[in-house]
């Protein structure tokens, strides 16, 4: 048996009748994994020895009848981003010293451990995590999985093709403009940014309250099991939402009849989408009305919020940046040092003048979610272009933030949106849906996304 095909959910049941074991779907994670490595590179390392040790004392916790938590036994991977207890978390970056005693786990990570989960790798991420593909000085370029020449998307880039390719069912990634659901959208996964808070962080972003931390798994039953073990607070961050109420397992299965969808296809005009993404999209959308959703047409009303996205995020990538003496900012990646110049010129004037369009934004959202529950849009709207680069070749842009105009809104109003894989283009590359919610309604955007895997309206099937 292929244990790599199976999600997490499944792994648990099995492990649950004694059918196999953790170590069996741990050797068989870590086989796929080196076997990945050479061609789309989603690793920066790999974690053996640990592994297999961890995987060890779960089998017999389980062998005993007594698992450790929601995640015994299930091998995961983690983005370099994050803080992993006794590896050096590295951020894509040859400015960041492996020395030191890297004796602390980030919040979602210490939640897995708690959990049992079995940590299998580090994933590759561009530098700092700055932009929406994936490649760095310190790791070099990662590649789609359905096809090498193009891009993972970014800047969770690894862990999106490490759960395409079944190099573990769950990964933890991170989302400051897209960077969970712009890799998953590439790469066919499920990737669930969630509302801010949700999942604390530590230590704090230079992104500020951009930055999201979740889950990027085979399906959104799996990410709603992970939101269940990471989506409770932690005393390092102080915006850290308290405990949710309800487990979002238990949210699943509610399905959407009655729940009121804006289908919004361009944004109202503003946006270009390749046809095969639009009528992938539109198929998703029909299949959602068709399970009971009252779905309507309607476009959210905002501008493009591109400039003080840029003023935010620019002005971040300057501050993470700002320490480095010389001899250091010389090896960081060309793009990276380019937005610092604008970053660093920002004034406190222009940061709030950023924040008060952000502030609007999220007056705008907040009074659309009166009348819709959810809001539905192509992820992105193009498919994986050529691996190593930015921008698409011959596109005229200039910037990541230029192709994926559907992501970065959701992060300036904190709320949680998820991208659901609903179908392929004429190359055969992944197409997602965009399924957002009010702030704090995560279990909405689970819901629909769990009933689109159901009614087997995804990438895949169920």
């Amino acid at each position: 048996m292929q244990l790599t095909d199976l999600t997490a959910v499944q792994l648990l049941d099995g492990y649950r009748k004694g059918e196999f074991g953790p170590v069996e779907a741990t050797g068989q994670a870590l086989e796929r994994a080196r076997r990945i490595q050479p061609e789309v590179n989603a690793f920066v390392r790999l974690l053996e020895e640990e592994a297999y040790a961890r995987a060890r004392e779960s089998e017999e916790r389980w062998r005993r009848g007594e698992p450790a938590g929601l995640l015994d036994g299930v091998p995961v991977t983690v983005k370099d981003i994050l803080l992993l207890r006794g590896h050096p978390t590295l951020r894509g970056s040859k400015a960041v010293s492996e020395r030191g005693r890297w004796d602390e786990d980030a919040p979602s990570v210490a939640r897995l451990r708690e959990h049992g989960a079995v940590f299998i790798g580090k994933t590759t991420t561009p530098e700092y995590g700055w932009k929406g593909v994936t490649d760095s000085p310190l790791s070099g370029v990662t590649r789609n999985p359905h096809a090498p020449s193009r891009t993972a998307g970014g800047s969770s880039g690894g862990s999106a093709a490490a759960v395409a390719l079944g190099a573990g069912p769950l990964s933890l990634g991170t989302d400051g403009g897209g960077s969970i659901r712009i890799p998953a959208a590439f790469c066919g996964i499920f990737g669930l940014k969630p509302t801010y808070g949700r999942v604390p962080l530590y230590p704090a972003s230079a992104f500020g309250t951009l930055a999201h931390v979740g889950p990027m798994t085979r399906d959104a039953a799996d990410a709603a099991l992970m939101l269940d073990v990471i989506g409770v607070p932690d005393p390092r961050d102080w915006s850290a939402l308290p405990a949710p109420t309800r487990s979002f397992r238990a949210a699943l299965d509610g399905g959407v009849h009655g729940l009121r969808m804006a289908y919004s296809p361009t944004l109202g005009g503003q946006v270009a989408v390749q046809p095969a993404v639009a009528a992938a999209v539109r198929r998703a959308v029909a299949g959602l009305a068709d399970l009971g959703a009252y779905v309507e047409e309607a476009d959210p009303d905002f501008s493009d919020p591109v400039e003080a996205f840029h003023t935010l995020w620019f002005a971040g990538a300057a501050r993470v940046t700002g320490h480095l003496p010389p001899h250091l900012r010389k090896l960081l990646d060309p793009g990276l040092r380019e937005i610092c110049v604008p970053g660093a010129r920002a004034s406190a004037l222009d940061y709030l003048a950023a924040v008060d369009v952000r502030m609007d934004l999220g007056r705008r959202m907040g009074l659309f979610h009166e009348r819709y529950d959810l809001l539905l849009t192509p992820a992105m709207p193009l498919t994986a272009f050529e691996a190593g680069r930015e921008v698409p070749p011959g596109s005229g842009l200039r910037r990541w933030t230029g192709w994926t105009p559907f992501t970065y809104p959701f992060n300036l109003t904190q709320q949680p949106a998820a991208t659901v894989p609903v179908g392929t283009d004429d190359d055969g590359l992944p197409v997602g849906l965009q399924i957002v919610a009010a702030r704090h309604r995560d279990d909405l955007v689970l819901r629909a996304a769990h009933a689109l895997y159901g009614a087997e309206l995804t990438l895949g099937g169920s």
